[in-house]
């Protein structure tokens, strides 16, 4: 048995983080699905700017489409949508079958938005409405102000994926968040089931701190962010808050691991998918981690829950703020996206002519 069937048997979803149209036409997502359990799949303007750029498969639609006038981003999501909700169709057996837990794909709202609370709302009911698709995540970010955008969200019934999450505190703010969106449908008669991911960014953690952290720490804060999260996410599941409002037919917003690629060459290429293997739990992985794995035979281990044991404990004795690293890493890949999300535009407008 190789790692991904493994993951799969032990209760975790994998899903992967990339979408191209060459993945789509040559029946290569459709295989993963087969032989790799993949159950899912997420995109970020990085994601879509190195596919367009590396690919000819979008270029005829972008001509053409810039010739009608179509504005550049616009036009962008056109492009998106297509491939996702071609994805989607994909996962659509998936998604039907676990009763929309599983078979997801996800769209970024635009990153410039990300500072404007009332506009992310509006981009997300619109990009939901657009898609006419049961299985696509919104993603917005859990910033201060995408909180608000978030819970909004939730209570106008569009699926949200929490992005750019990078500790327990920040993780229990969007759990909070959607919380809030779910006990207002409750309150005016809605339909509590409103799925939700939120999105724990892992190894950047690891990068932030490769040159000042003790060498026995080293590629071991991502995994204990990890499981300090999962220490929050199991202790509001087990609340009486949360139990009142599984009782009335709501479903928990469910913990995503992202950012699962290694970044250190020297080490496995699959570390941060067995050290966060755990169920009722998602792994989205690039493309080359989620081939490591599918080359894997079994391993032992995974995450261990301990509810006594702090695992940011050794970070704190080297002096490492944990609070304050992680809104600097949030804030960072706000400016990521950002830039990202820049290029990608300005790549569509070179290809248009």
């Amino acid at each position: 048995m190789n790692m991904t069937a493994q993951l799969h048997r032990l209760g975790q979803s994998i899903w992967l983080d990339n979408i191209t149209r060459d993945l789509l036409t040559s029946g290569t997502l459709k295989r993963y699905i087969h032989d790799y359990e993949v159950t899912g799949i997420t995109s970020n303007p990085s994601i879509f700017d190195q596919a367009i750029g590396k690919s000819e498969a979008y270029d005829a639609t972008i001509r053409q489409k810039a010739d009608e006038g179509t504005s550049v981003e616009a036009l962008f999501f056109e492009l998106a949508l297509e491939d996702l909700t071609q994805a989607a169709a994909l996962l659509r057996p998936i998604h039907d079958a676990t009763n929309g837990i599983d078979g997801w794909v996800s769209l970024e709202v635009s990153p410039l938005l990300a500072a404007d609370t009332g506009a992310t709302v509006a981009a997300a009911k619109q990009l939901h409405a657009r898609a006419q698709c049961p299985n696509l995540f919104i993603k917005i970010p859990g910033t201060p102000e995408g909180l608000v955008a978030i819970e909004e969200a939730i209570f106008a019934g569009v699926p949200v994926n929490v992005t750019l999450l990078f500790s327990p505190k920040q993780y229990l703010a969007s759990a909070a968040a959607y919380r809030r969106g779910i006990e207002r449908r409750i309150d005016a008669g809605l339909d509590p089931v409103v799925a939700c991911v939120a999105s724990l960014f892992v190894s950047r953690w690891d990068v932030a701190i490769k040159d000042s952290a003790p060498a026995a720490l080293r590629n071991r804060l991502g995994i204990a962010i990890g499981a300090a999260t999962y220490q929050a996410y199991r202790a509001l599941l087990q609340s009486p808050q949360w139990g009142k409002l599984a009782a009335l037919g709501a479903r928990p917003q469910r913990l995503l691991w992202a950012s699962t690629g290694t970044k250190d060459p020297d080490a496995s290429d699959t570390l941060y998918v067995e050290a966060l293997a755990v169920s009722d739990t998602i792994n989205t992985m690039p493309e080359k981690t989620l081939l490591a794995c599918a080359e894997k035979g079994a391993f032992s281990g995974g995450l261990v829950h301990d509810e006594e044991a702090d695992p940011l404990s050794p970070f704190a004795d080297a002096g490492i703020d944990i609070d304050v690293l992680a809104d600097t890493l949030q804030r960072e890949g706000t400016e990521s996206f950002v830039a990202a999300w820049e290029s990608l535009l300005q790549r569509i407008v070179q290809k248009s002519t």
